[in-house]
């Protein structure tokens, strides 16, 4: 089976490209702009002619996209999450209309959730910043692509790799800098939100079986830890792994651009579960252990 990984060095789709390998009966095909993809593939700028020649070479079997813009001005991210998806979309009806697609939606797309409930797939959707509102413009293009397609609208992303855009990479980012310093202080926004946090190893695996499940799967489908957690409660669990002595202060500075006005945000995944038999399997605390260790050996690996 040939499976075609869109965005292969970024956070999620180095887990994607790290848990295909592991099936031998898979060969993984990596595409994007980095020197060492297989096939050169920049969905902000290719055209759906271009991509399809690319498609037809490679012949893949199916389709994971896990590129798209998480941060920028308005113009870039519609620019990848919306254009770069449509023109996906077409390119595959073109060259590959067989070709299962995998696509990584967000759970920005509902936009504010209800304190104490989750969200299901059918709730409606009202991202409130242009983040949530491009990759909902991507969702749709796939569901009504007439592909064989899914979109996994994954939560808030954690574990081992996490980049310093997020809160987790940053948080852990300010933590090793502090080292043993007791008089540090670290001083962060409002971390009174509530997120669905999931480990970035449990989103690669749901990706796996949507990519090699067999018989048609929903359009779309919830891959979070199912539960709501303060941010507040992430950022001392973290700092406990650290050995953090100093003081947190919260300044109460300017919200996140991917989700500011969201106090609440919890995934329902019964779905997935049925559909993927995938459930989470890492708990918070094991996932921001594994995102300690591995700052620490990047650090290590970057001193010699």
């Amino acid at each position: 089976m040939r499976v075609l990984v869109l965005g292969h060095t970024g956070y999620l789709g180095g887990h994607v490209v790290e848990h295909l390998r592991l099936l031998p009966e898979i060969a993984v095909l990596r595409a994007g702009r980095s020197p060492g993809a297989c096939y050169g593939v920049d969905l902000a700028t290719t055209g759906a002619e271009e991509l399809a020649g690319t498609l037809a070479t490679a012949a893949p079997d199916a389709v994971v996209n896990c590129a798209g813009a998480v941060g920028g001005d308005p113009v870039t991210l519609a620019e990848v999450n919306a254009r770069g998806t449509a023109v996906l979309c077409e390119a595959l009806r073109q060259a590959a209309p067989k070709a299962r697609l995998v696509h990584l939606g967000s759970a920005a797309e509902y936009g504010p959730g209800g304190a104490g409930s989750r969200v299901t797939e059918s709730a409606p959707t009202r991202p409130l910043s242009p983040y949530g509102a491009t990759k909902l413009a991507g969702t749709v293009a796939v569901t009504t692509s007439g592909l064989d397609a899914v979109v996994l609208r994954v939560g808030n992303p954690v574990g081992p790799g996490a980049p310093p855009g997020g809160l987790p990479g940053r948080v852990a980012g300010l933590l090793r800098e502090a080292a043993g310093d007791r008089e540090a202080v670290l001083r962060l926004g409002d971390l009174s939100a509530y997120r669905d946090f999931v480990d970035a190893r449990d989103v690669a695996r749901a990706v796996v079986l949507a990519a090699t499940a067999s018989g048609p799967l929903p359009r779309v489908l919830n891959i979070g830890g199912g539960r709501a957690v303060r941010v507040r409660d992430l950022v001392h669990t973290l700092a406990g792994i650290a050995g953090f002595r100093g003081r947190i202060e919260e300044d109460g500075g300017a919200a996140s651009a991917r989700s500011g006005g969201v106090s609440w945000q919890c995934s329902d995944i019964g779905a997935a579960r049925q559909a993927l038999l995938w459930r989470p399997s890492y708990t918070l605390r094991a996932s921001l252990a594994a995102l300690w260790s591995a700052a620490g050996a990047a650090e290590g690996d970057g001193d010699r």
